[in-house]
């Protein structure tokens, strides 16, 4: 059955994914973006683009959509550290904008939190602005839910690749490294070099996003690769000359993985992070 579906952030890497998505699937697909990060080059056809502010949510989509896919935050951690303000208006007060929306129109909520708050043991939530916005907003959501009765999902990504990311100060590590490769530059590693991560291909967490939310409902809704690796083992993947930095704050050095609703639901990881740099260098 067709949906009017909202999709915050609907021109960033994961957002337009989906958005292409669910346009082949047949439903009404709303992006509503600042284009901070997100691109006019990745808007898809058949999907209504509207430029602004979460905050301003209420103003720009006077719709009831049926369902809402929260994707249009901030969503750098060691960079967050450097600009706190913006993380806050991003993630606090354009979050606060859209979960008033959603009491408001009764729609379904699907947010995507963030991994990081189980990092480290827990710790991994204060260790930047980043983090601590996002697993603050995760809290925000369910008191949400609790407190007025609203039909919601929460999604935890994990380092998520593919083809259409992009490198830069606002990249992903995999898309950076894959540039670097390309143009026989040396792949740099922030100290030690240990910190593991699982890569989870997009088309992947494209799948889970579009089942949790026909069929999730409540927290921890983990959609990552099972397998994780080292930044360093990253880096001799792609082959050639590595080249070591300092030590950075905010970094991480693992993380915790609980896929057990999203696999409960009928999702599971197809993707692998050595098959797809295998390709992408096979191509280079």
């Amino acid at each position: 059955m067709s949906k009017l579906i909202l999709v915050t952030g609907g021109a960033g890497f994961v957002g337009s994914n989906l958005c292409a998505r669910l346009v082949r699937e047949g439903h009404s697909v709303i992006s509503l973006d600042t284009y901070f990060t997100g691109s006019k080059e990745h808007q898809v056809q058949g999907v209504e683009y509207r430029e602004g502010h979460t905050k301003d949510i209420r103003t720009l989509v006077p719709e009831r959509p049926d369902t809402i896919y929260h994707l249009g935050e901030y969503s750098r951690v060691e960079k967050s550290l450097t600009e706190p303000a913006l993380v806050l208006d991003l993630n606090a007060v354009g979050t606060q904008g859209v979960v008033e929306f959603w009491r408001e129109k009764g729609s379904k909520l699907i947010y995507a939190g963030s991994s990081t708050k189980f990092a480290d043991g827990g710790l991994g939530r204060d260790q930047s602005p980043y983090a601590w916005t996002k697993a603050t907003n995760t809290e925000l959501v369910r008191n949400y839910a609790d407190w007025y009765g609203l039909p919601f999902a929460i999604t935890y990504f994990y380092n998520v690749y593919g083809p259409g990311e992009r490198a830069g100060a606002y990249g992903t590590v995999i898309e950076i490294f894959r540039q670097k490769r390309l143009a026989g530059e040396p792949l740099t590693v922030n100290a030690p070099g240990t910190q593991r991560r699982n890569f989870t291909h997009i088309d992947d967490i494209v799948d889970g996003l579009v089942l949790v939310g026909e069929k999730g409902q409540g927290d921890e809704f983990g959609l990552g690769a099972t397998e994780s690796f080292s930044v360093l083992e990253v880096a001799k993947l792609f082959g050639g000359e590595i080249e070591m930095r300092p030590e950075v704050r905010g970094n991480r050095m693992d993380g915790h993985i609980d896929t057990t609703k999203s696999e409960a639901i009928g999702w599971s990881q197809k993707q692998t992070l050595p098959a797809y740099i295998k390709e992408a260098l096979s191509h280079a």
